[in-house]
């Protein structure tokens, strides 16, 4: 075996869904600002995103994080996020598993009953505050970057049916649907199912409106698409599959989706500033947000949103490329 590259990763996961934390094996990332190491990643180390996220050291709804340092003084890190397609905006699930590795490995020191961690994402400055208890994390809740409804009830054609749908940001983009307008039920629907429906109302919302945030047009196209259904419980407000990027299903509740749901049930008129909404997962975890306060984006009425979930780390892996290796950068199978 003669190895050609070395990585060092720490898993971990929120609600179900990984995150796989790049902590060796990139070399430090050019650019001044967040937003330029994250194309510097795209353009001069993509490889490592496939090695890393795809098969056969990952898979195709694998997710994944890297730490570089913040270009805002308000942050403590700065965090890029990768998907099976490419790089997010954002992504809640991957601030609560984050934040509980920083903590449980002692990167981040723990400070008293709660620690806060301030992050720079590509969408923004997000504070994430961690309940802790002798070191270890019970909870991670977050402040979001600022969420608002974009449309309300537009009309899109998915596979010769007209649906309505809303289109809503909370950190990412979304179009949010009901399971039966696209003829499914949550409880009954298989994976294949709602990625292939997921994807074909992402397609046909993008074909009708451009998606493009009202104060920052790098933040363009949509991400993904929320199905809500009926939940499993009356402890829960409603339950969802969240499909983004290249049709990856996300096993948790989706921090960003929790809240582009809750500035939708906001600009409705059903959630008031300290209501709650309690997202429940196909993997049955939940995600609470909660409004902090109104605000606007641009012409649009928006909110302050907190996002409360519980991650936990899964270990720790030396990845290698051997120079014999026949598949180089790993391939995706569905």
């Amino acid at each position: 075996m003669q190895l050609r590259r070395l990585f060092t990763v720490i898993d971990s996961h929120a609600g179900g869904q990984s995150l796989r934390v790049i902590t060796s094996g990139i070399p430090p990332l050019r650019g001044s600002t967040l937003r330029e190491r994250r194309a510097d990643m795209r353009a001069r180390h993509d490889d490592v995103r496939r090695l890393l996220l795809h098969e056969p050291r990952g898979h195709a709804d694998m997710y994944g994080a890297v730490l570089t340092p913040p270009a805002s003084a308000e942050a403590d890190y700065g965090v890029i996020f990768l998907t099976n397609e490419g790089y997010s905006t954002m992504c809640g699930h991957g601030i609560i598993a984050l934040t509980t590795v920083l903590i449980e490995t002692g990167t981040f020191p723990a400070q008293g009953s709660e620690t806060r961690i301030t992050y720079e994402t590509p969408a923004g400055i997000v504070q994430a505050r961690a309940t802790t208890d002798d070191g270890r994390v019970r909870a991670v809740r977050f402040r979001n970057v600022p969420a608002f409804r974009f449309a309300h009830d537009l009309p899109i054609e998915v596979e010769g049916v007209e649906v309505r749908v809303d289109v809503a940001f909370g950190g990412a983009w979304y179009a949010v649907v009901e399971d039966h307008a696209v003829g499914l039920t949550l409880k009954r629907a298989s994976s294949r199912e709602l990625s292939r429906v997921g994807m074909a109302v992402k397609r046909a919302v993008s074909n009708v409106i451009d998606v493009v945030h009202p104060t920052d047009s790098e933040m363009a196209g949509l991400y993904g698409t929320i199905i809500v259904g009926e939940p499993t419980s009356s402890d829960f407000s409603l339950r969802n599959a969240t499909v983004y990027a290249d049709g990856a299903i996300d096993r948790s509740p989706c921090g960003t989706g929790t809240s582009a749901l809750v500035a939708c049930m906001a600009e409705a008129g059903t959630l008031a500033v300290g209501d709650s909404l309690v997202n429940e997962s196909l993997s049955g975890a939940v995600f609470t947000g909660r409004i902090v306060v109104g605000t606007t984006v641009g012409e649009f009425p928006a909110v302050i949103t907190e996002v409360s979930g519980r991650g936990a780390v899964t270990g720790t892996s030396q990845f290698w490329l051997d120079h014999d290796d026949p598949i180089q950068e790993g391939f995706l199978l569905r």
